[in-house]
């Protein structure tokens, strides 16, 4: 048993701890083999599941899910009669988008400015590495006061639901008391933060088409039906003037009472250029907490070089569609089908194909976890209070898991926060927020198992 401070040993812990992102983040696990190969994130969970082992985790196993990708799973056996945690995180990440506007390679970690910079850094294998952080302290300080199941994702950012899927098919796989999702983020470096509301997705491709092949745009241009232009009708359908989702039959008037979100701020994290003004009405936490909202994901058409004067005969579009809690994803996709569908100019034929789809959450922060999880935030940040706040992104498996356990807390915790730019180039993490995070979870640990005690 170490006999220095709890806090002390997870500082000496973090040279270990950005060793080991690094190592995560040079794995390329997009969980798409037609940007990368399918062999990036069978080695990422292969390293996850060496991990666990070389931690001591029992049961460690790939779990084969119906979505074609993997995911990672191990349990920690505490002492007897101690409550069960659950700590979630997943290893697949976004792609890396355009690779010339990173400052430093994607793949690669790399510190800059106080920094950590690599594809998933922040969004989500740093948060895998808070929850080995925290473990391995405890480890040190007399060992781990709870039974923990550790499950790492290997498609969150599709949203195509195989563990979701999987979870359902086993449920006692990953039934606990508390859950710790370290997929969220703190609503800004050094200001503690849970979410309490994540909004739900639908993603769908839409494909217009108008004519049986190209035509001559001299030849036929003014009378022969335009595909891309009736896409871009279709897709202008999906916003008011002001910007604003406007899905035929989707409320968009629901408001935000917690924590605010200041214009001026969201400017600044969102980098909004200068003249150009934020999209729809009611405050800032209300568009991007409590509404609706629509974004075009991808345009499939010519790009500017190489095109040729055509009138295009077809072409298609990727729109993802973020749902808030109390709206049904479900309900949402139909309406969202339906809209794209109604919308199509000079009977252009129309076909949406759903592509993922996942839930809106919404926690219980009354619950004793939230209040073990305060008083270890406060801690880990020096008297800083926990604050609650929502988030604009989703997390499908939460409301799986809030439906197969129903009496179990679900906490959401993690790096993403604005700094962060998860999702874009050049995103990073704070290694100062690893280190109080990783704090913060191993405090909540033993707070929990007292609590339960």
């Amino acid at each position: 048993m170490s006999d220095r401070p709890l806090a002390q040993t997870i500082a000496a812990l973090q040279p270990r701890a950005r060793t080991e992102l690094a190592e995560l983040v040079a794995f390329k696990s997009v969980a798409d083999p037609a940007q990368f190969p399918r062999s990036e994130c069978e080695a990422a969970a292969r390293w996850i599941t060496d991990a666990l082992r070389a931690d001591g985790f029992q049961d460690v196993a790939l779990l084969d899910t119906p979505d074609g990708t993997q995911s990672v799973y191990g349990f920690l056996p505490g002492p007897a009669g101690a409550p069960t945690v659950l700590l979630y995180a997943h290893y697949d990440v976004q792609p890396p988008l355009d690779e010339d506007a990173w400052l430093s390679p994607p793949f690669e970690l790399t510190e800059r400015d106080g920094r950590w910079y690599g594809r998933g850094a922040a969004d989500c294998k740093g948060g895998l590495i808070m929850h080995l952080t925290a473990l391995r302290a405890l480890k040190e300080h007399g060992g781990v006061p709870v039974n923990v199941k550790v499950i790492v994702e290997g498609s969150e950012e599709q949203g195509t639901g195989g563990l979701e899927r999987y979870a359902e098919a086993h449920p006692e796989l990953l039934a606990a008391d508390a859950i710790v999702i370290g997929d969220a983020g703190n609503f800004r470096v050094g200001l503690p933060t849970v979410t309490a509301t994540l909004r739900g997705m639908t993603l769908v491709r839409v494909r217009v088409d108008t004519l049986e092949g190209n035509l001559h745009s001299g030849q036929f241009g003014g009378a022969a039906p335009d595909a891309l232009a009736a896409l871009i009708r279709i897709l202008d359908s999906l916003r008011a003037e002001d910007g604003s989702t406007t899905v035929q039959g989707l409320a968009a008037d629901a408001t935000w009472d917690g924590l605010e979100y200041p214009e001026a701020e969201f400017r600044k994290d969102a980098k909004v250029l200068d003249g150009v003004g934020l999209l729809g009405g009611g405050t800032v936490a209300d568009r991007i907490w409590s509404r609706p909202a629509v974004t075009v994901l991808g345009i499939d058409c010519p790009p500017v070089v190489g095109a040729t004067p055509s009138v295009q005969a077809g072409a298609r579009a990727l729109v993802s569609l973020r749902v808030p809690p109390g709206t049904d994803a479900v309900e949402a996709t139909k309406l969202l089908t339906a809209h794209l569908e109604g919308a199509a100019p000079w009977g252009a034929r129309v076909a949406v194909e759903q592509v993922g789809q996942g839930q809106a959450f919404r926690a219980d922060t009354g619950s004793p976890a939230y209040a073990s999880m305060a008083a270890a935030l406060r801690e880990a940040y020096d008297g800083e209070e926990m604050q609650t706040a929502g988030m604009g992104g989703s997390i499908p498996l939460c409301n799986t898991l809030a439906g197969l356990y129903p009496d179990a807390e679900i906490l959401l915790i993690g790096l993403s926060e604005p700094e962060a730019q998860i999702h874009a180039v050049n995103e990073s993490i704070s290694p100062q927020e690893l280190e109080r995070l990783s704090l913060a979870e191993a405090l909540f640990l033993g707070q929990y198992a007292n609590s339960r005690g």
